[in-house]
């Protein structure tokens, strides 16, 4: 589809505003394939195909293609083009140290400055999860509840710095949907299970429980699947 159509390709999801360029269409839609495993890691992006398939010049798909790099999801090579990266076993053992760290830490700083009402809002995207996991629910749609619970709680605890350091960890280091350990039903209550002793941590302002409870989560995750 051109991005003078809807402004939505298969697969791409719809943001709730146009994008403001076509470079940004471009980025947006190459990033949301490559997350949820359109270009496998270690497959290389055709300039030209996309600029085709997306109905734009080749411009805009390289301005993308840079931000994709800046981004950490591509590399790009002179006469070789762009490949999509792979996050190697060490870095992805050291984004799974890194995030139980800062993760726990905004666990910590929740559970001392959490109000009834954010209580409240992060209880409900639990229960959500837990009435989707009962009806056997995309596990995507788990996925992207899970990142919501943990960038709430990130915000609630740290909102003038974790909270966006959490988020650029995510963003930058994405895990393919794709290989969601959702995805897999005997993990589904280990990870929900965590969820709620966590916000029992939350109500009971029990800080050193609930940065003990979200850095154990993390680090029980096998390497770059943690939680996702």
């Amino acid at each position: 589809m051109s991005a003078s159509g809807s402004g939505e390709t298969a697969g791409f999801p719809r943001t709730g505003r146009p994008p403001t360029s076509k470079a940004e269409y471009v980025h947006e839609t190459l990033r949301h394939e490559i997350v949820n495993g359109v270009h496998p890691p270690g497959s290389s992006v055709n300039q030209d195909e996309v600029a085709t398939r997306l109905g734009v010049s080749i411009t805009p798909v390289r301005e993308a293609l840079r931000r994709l790099e800046s981004d950490g999801l591509v590399t790009y090579r002179a006469h070789h083009g762009a490949t999509v990266s792979a996050l190697g076993v060490e870095a992805a053992e050291e984004l799974r140290l890194l995030r139980a760290s800062v993760e726990g830490l905004s666990a910590r700083l929740a559970a001392q400055r959490i109000t009834e009402g954010q209580l409240a809002e992060l209880t409900a995207v639990h229960d959500r999860m837990v009435a989707a996991a009962r009806d056997s629910a995309d596990s995507q749609e788990l996925a992207r509840d899970s990142h919501l619970f943990h960038q709430m709680v990130a915000d609630i605890g740290g909102p003038a710095l974790l909270g966006g350091h959490v988020r650029s960890l995510r963003r930058n280091n994405p895990i393919l949907e794709t290989v969601s350990r959702w995805k897999d039903p005997a993990r589904v209550r280990l990870y929900l299970d965590a969820h709620g002793e966590m916000l029992r941590a939350f109500a009971q302002g029990d800080a050193e429980e609930a940065e003990r409870l979200m850095a154990e989560h993390i680090l029980a995750s096998p390497g770059e699947d943690a939680d996702r």
